[in-house]
């Protein structure tokens, strides 16, 4: 599978670079885009349907090719890849009937190739990313191989799109299913936050909806612990300082962060992209250090030199607020992480990861960089 990145900041951008990589040759028939909300959806979407290329697309809270970082921007990673290896299906969940949902793509998935593998996007902040890998593992088993990330809109957390050929959705489920037996997809999610203070307990929850912890006001406790001011609906920054003070739920290996996404401000109660179950008790964590950063690379280096001597691509989804944690020298994490396999790589800013953690389940994360590298066979 050969593999091309285009950047470009408007739709004439992005036709010139495309047309500029199909003049040796080259047939893509397939891409992955990474766009802001700014941009022209539908237009970017016409111009490689026009040109038969299938699209996988996602807003974004930034983009990037290779260790370029940009905003407002179209990061496109084309593949030649054999249509026959791969489908796109795009379903909404208006009902927050996310585990449904997941069910009839798997369902679909599982009639088209006999061992079926994922790469996802969803759309509205408020979406519960646990249901809908719940519905894969439901439909395929325990050990499907799912990777992706919950759509941005420039640190807005409000409107996200998910989009293909024709179609694009503000409440859906995008997925590439793969043909597992002819296209190899191996990926990490990395995160390294640290537990502070004492564990904390849910008391009341449904779902990814989170009403009390140590039976107070959600909001409420995370802003005391979070030493948070102003946390107020005139502050159009309260859910970013918000998402970087919030505690994790952890199972095995890595942490699993649940930060809140979507503020209820009648009770001051949130939603976060994964289930929180009632009764659980979590920690406040504190972000991590720069030396994730390594950790990250290094963990790159360690699925190449394990599972994946040889790739053709890699997919790279990091949580919005690395960037602003760590730049400039986010760019240093992205140059480490192409230098492993020196390929073509594409990348987005997002809500939430989705992927296996070191050491752990597949589940939603946030705060976290999940690197997926694919080869054809």
């Amino acid at each position: 599978m050969k593999a091309k990145s285009i950047k470009g900041k408007s739709t004439k951008a992005i036709q010139e670079a495309l047309y500029q990589n199909l003049s040796d040759g080259f047939k893509p028939t397939l891409a992955i885009v990474f766009i802001s909300g700014s941009q022209d959806i539908t237009g970017i979407s016409k111009i490689l349907d026009n040109k038969n290329i299938t699209v996988f697309g996602i807003t974004t809270n930034g983009e990037f090719i290779n260790e370029e970082i940009h905003k407002g921007s179209i990061a496109t990673l084309l593949l030649d890849i054999n249509k026959e290896n791969f489908q796109i299906f795009l379903e909404e969940y208006p009902n927050k009937n996310y585990n449904e949902v997941a069910m009839k793509i798997a369902k679909k998935a599982k009639e088209k190739f006999n061992t079926p593998s994922f790469l996802i996007g969803t759309s509205n902040p408020s979406a519960d990313g646990e249901e809908i890998l719940r519905g894969f593992k439901n439909v395929i088993g325990k050990d499907v191989i799912a990777f992706g990330a919950s759509a941005g809109d420039n640190y807005s957390f409000t409107e996200t799109f998910v989009f293909t050929n024709g179609k694009i959705s503000n409440t859906g489920l995008i997925c590439i299913v793969l043909n597992e037996d002819k296209v190899a997809i191996h990926g990490i999610a990395t995160c390294g936050w640290k537990a502070v203070g004492r564990e904390k307990k849910v008391t009341k929850s449904e779902d990814n909806h989170v009403y009390t912890i140590d039976n107070i006001p959600a909001l409420d406790i995370t802003v005391k612990y979070g030493g948070l001011e102003n946390i107020t609906p005139n502050n159009k920054d309260v859910l970013m300082e918000l998402a970087a003070n919030f505690p994790l739920q952890r199972e095995k290996g890595d942490p699993v962060m649940r930060p809140p996404l979507v503020v209820d401000w009648a009770d001051r109660s949130f939603y976060t992209s994964g289930t929180v179950p009632q009764d659980s008790k979590l920690p406040f964590y504190l972000p991590p250090d720069l030396d994730v950063m390594e950790k990250v690379i290094n963990g790159v280096q360690h699925l190449k030199n394990t599972e994946m001597p040889k790739a053709d691509t890699l997919i790279v989804f990091s949580w919005a607020g690395r960037i602003l944690a760590f730049s400039p020298m986010m760019k240093d994490e992205l140059e480490g992480i192409k230098n492993v396999w020196n390929i073509p790589m594409v990348g987005m800013f997002s809500n939430a990861e989705l992927g296996s953690a070191t050491g752990g389940n597949l589940e939603m994360h946030n705060l976290t960089t999940c690197c997926v590298a694919l080869k054809e066979k």
